[in-house]
């Protein structure tokens, strides 16, 4: 296998090949290690500057890169568009350009356009890393929850995962199909019928609009919240009733004659998509996720800093 990625931005999962897959996580199998040290830092970036660049909120992603970064010893630029010239009509090229003026090697970017990582990729000259871009894919999300699974099942070979909710709107959904398939995983979606694009079926994956019947079908369920911020029109009659029907609670897995293992890339909302007990409960492997997600992105911009 090679030592190096054969990419030079993180784009999106679909660009990867299995061979990337596996260095990144081999990679953060040693990086995990490190972070649970009393001294979790390493001097292995000291020479690198990161632009984190989100034009959109993200509290969790943008806290975990942050950290991943300053573990590596990278020097960190935090840029906030709501705090920003972008209110004032500075475009992203722009923006990004004044940002490598002062000499950043990478740049980490969440934007509301799908393809924007893309572009941005086109026009600079520093590795970008894709944080979550539209409805399209979000890399890291889907390389974390891949690793938790990798963690609870060591193999993905006839691996059933369920990835349950609003698909539609979801990059973490998208990223994770390709993700799991590249691995050898069967995927299932599951969701009320206004949430499941049409393209879905060409991405050769099983469509649910039962949760019980998923879960009888699953090794593993990837809870997704819906994403009432980018839904312009109604696409259910109510949460009360998505909650009744595509909600998991810890009585529908007592029903299971079996155990199977519950991730959530958060924000969650307990009590819609999954309830207190489940989220909280020894199926749910969410803290595990954010943990993982530090490695992983420690990882991703290890392995693209040093492979130029």
């Amino acid at each position: 296998m090679s030592k190096k990625l054969s990419v030079k931005h993180l784009l999106g999962i679909k660009e990867l090949c299995l061979d990337d897959i596996e260095l990144i996580f081999e990679t953060a199998d040693t990086f995990k290690e490190l972070i649970n040290r009393p001294i979790k830092k390493v001097p292995s970036l000291r020479d690198i500057t990161i632009a984190n660049v989100f034009f959109e909120n993200s509290t969790r992603t943008r806290l975990s890169f942050e950290l991943a970064e300053k573990r590596l010893s990278a020097d960190v630029l935090n840029f906030s568009a709501s705090s920003s010239s972008v209110n004032k009509g500075e475009t992203l090229i722009d923006t990004v350009n004044n940002i490598l003026a002062m000499k950043v090697d990478m740049v980490v970017m969440r934007h509301p356009s799908a393809g924007a990582a893309k572009f941005l990729s086109q026009h600079i000259n520093a590795s970008v890393i894709n944080a979550g871009d539209g409805t399209h894919e979000h890399p890291t999300q889907a390389l974390l929850d891949a690793f938790s699974l990798r963690e609870k099942f060591n193999s993905f070979k006839d691996l059933k995962v369920a990835i349950v909710g609003d698909i539609l709107h979801s990059r973490v959904a998208l990223s994770n199909i390709f993700c799991l398939q590249k691995l050898g995983a069967h995927v299932m979606v599951c969701g009320p019928s206004t949430l499941i694009p049409k393209y879905i079926k060409e991405l050769n994956v099983e469509v649910s609009h039962n949760l019980e019947e998923t879960l009888n079908w699953c090794d593993a369920a990837n809870m997704l919240r819906i994403q009432l911020e980018r839904q312009d029109v109604q696409y259910f009659p109510s949460i009360r009733e998505y909650s009744s029907r595509f909600g998991l609670t810890q009585k529908k897995l007592d029903a299971l004659k079996k155990e199977i293992v519950v991730l959530h890339p958060g924000p969650i909302n307990r009590g819609v998509e999954i309830s207190s007990d489940v989220a909280d409960g020894k199926n749910s492997v969410i803290l595990s996720q954010v943990e993982n997600g530090v490695a992983i992105r420690m990882a991703a911009i290890y392995l693209l800093a040093t492979g130029k």
